[in-house]
């Protein structure tokens, strides 16, 4: 279970790092646009592992690859943001989130079943 603390770092981290990916990264990303979904932090704050959502590319996992080899560029721009309310800057640990992908697939799933009516036991 998260702690109260833990939820505030991720919260911060979550913003800061959606604000670094639209302006200061943006031109490493060949213009796709990243999405910070959700960020959850070990309970001492030492470890950020942080979801992501990508559009306007077709190579989510390159693009992934890309942003792994730039995470110590990606923690120092973090830690200039943050350096005046965080002792330790997190390590950062880069996901895909897939679950509106996830969703839309089992709303099309869902859209194909096909219910035949209720019979009458009397017939």
């Amino acid at each position: 279970m998260e702690t109260k603390r833990q939820r505030q770092v991720a919260k911060v981290i979550q913003k800061d790092l959606g604000e670094i990916f639209q302006r200061e990264m943006r031109t490493a990303f060949d213009g796709a646009f990243v999405t910070i979904t959700d960020v959850k932090t070990t309970p001492d704050l030492a470890i950020a592992r942080v979801y992501m959502s990508f559009m306007l590319t077709k190579d989510k996992e390159g693009l992934l690859q890309i942003i792994r080899e730039n995470t110590k560029v990606i923690r120092n721009h973090l830690a200039e943001r943050v350096r005046h309310q965080f002792r330790i800057i997190p390590f950062l640990q880069f996901y895909i989130d897939d679950t509106a992908e996830y969703a839309q697939k089992m709303d099309a799933l869902f859209a194909n079943i096909v219910i035949p009516p209720a019979s009458v036991e009397g017939e």
